[in-house]
């Protein structure tokens, strides 16, 4: 009996830490907003960009547009959550989990850098790019995320890839290459940091 209870405090022991280890960072609201403006702007990119294939610094100045506001209201969350915890081991996993993403952004960066500088001709394949660079910071940020979060990830290599060859030639940097992936996929990256975190957190806190 009392071996089976120390390994009982034991298992306990390791779970909290493991919770202590996790990223509360990332908040399942400032994901889903993320999912909207996704969403929304399939829904303006034909009004503002028209013509894509033919205007590739303008679409891509649009989708970068979009990805600054989403990541710029996500941190803002991160930034206001760690003011109001104070010095702790937060801000130590905000680093981490800053530094774990950065190099897919930055990898993403260079190579969109590159196509449209010298290679404009094959910016069709920047969506399911762009998609599997957000697969490799999802998978990078995995020890710091819920495991389920692996699903997450998982959804974005698929869609990247899938997305090479959905769309043909006359639909090539389509709405649809961006909106419908990144709208999905925030939208199951917000449920699973609610059900996982959030809910998880609120339910043991009011037991």
């Amino acid at each position: 009996m009392e071996l089976r209870e120390a390994l009982n405090q034991i298992a306990e022991i390791r779970h909290r830490l493991t919770e202590s280890e996790l990223f509360h960072g990332y908040r399942a609201l400032p994901v889903a907003v993320s999912a909207m403006f996704a969403l929304m702007g399939g829904w303006l990119q034909p009004l503002i960009v028209p013509e894509p294939v033919r205007d590739v610094r303008s679409y891509v100045l649009f989708w970068t547009g979009i990805a600054v506001l989403s990541m710029a209201v996500a941190g803002a969350t991160i930034v206001l959550r760690d003011c109001l915890a104070g010095p702790s081991h937060t801000r130590a996993l905000t680093w981490i989990a800053l530094r774990q993403f950065v190099p897919c952004l930055l990898s993403g960066a260079v190579v969109t850098g590159v196509i449209v500088r010298l290679a404009p001709e094959s910016a069709w394949l920047l969506p399911g790019l762009w998609q599997l660079f957000f697969a490799q910071g999802i998978f990078a940020s995995c020890r710091i995320l819920p495991r389920t979060i692996y699903l997450a990830g998982g959804f974005y290599f698929f869609a990247g890839s899938l997305n090479f060859f959905i769309w043909h030639e006359g639909d090539r940097l389509s709405p649809g290459a961006m909106a419908l992936p990144f709208g999905i996929g925030q939208l199951l990256v917000a449920s699973i940091l609610y059900w996982t975190l959030e809910r998880r957190h609120a339910v043991e806190t009011e037991t």
